[in-house]
């Protein structure tokens, strides 16, 4: 599924705009939009793992006991928050497992 592009002439992108001026609001931005960049990115690659496994949203959500509205709600909303429990669940359910590993960003940090 392709994401669109909000026109970029909007009530409030021109507001973003003018609020992207302050440096505080700035920064909380990047942090705000960084976590949900995240979200939507793990998200998607669980759904992709779920889709490549032949494994159905219902069925999914029957293997690791929640609602089937709940998965299917979270594979195609434009706004997913799953908790971590969820997130977990599913992973185990689709075989794989989380790693943490450091942001090139931390990993350069620590080189210098």
């Amino acid at each position: 599924m392709k994401r669109m592009t909000p026109p970029k002439n909007t009530a409030i992108n021109k507001h973003i705009d003018q609020r992207m001026e302050n440096s505080s609001f700035t920064s909380s931005y990047y942090e705000a939009r960084s976590t949900i960049d995240s979200t939507d990115a793990l998200v998607r690659m669980l759904d992709e793992a779920r889709r490549l496994a032949g494994v159905s949203k219902a069925d999914l959500a029957r293997h690791v006991d929640v609602r089937p509205e709940v998965v299917r709600r979270l594979f195609t909303t434009n706004a997913a928050n799953p908790t971590l429990t969820t997130v977990l669940k599913l992973t185990d359910a689709l075989g794989f497992h989380l790693e943490l590993a450091p942001n090139r960003r931390a990993a350069e940090d620590t080189r210098t």
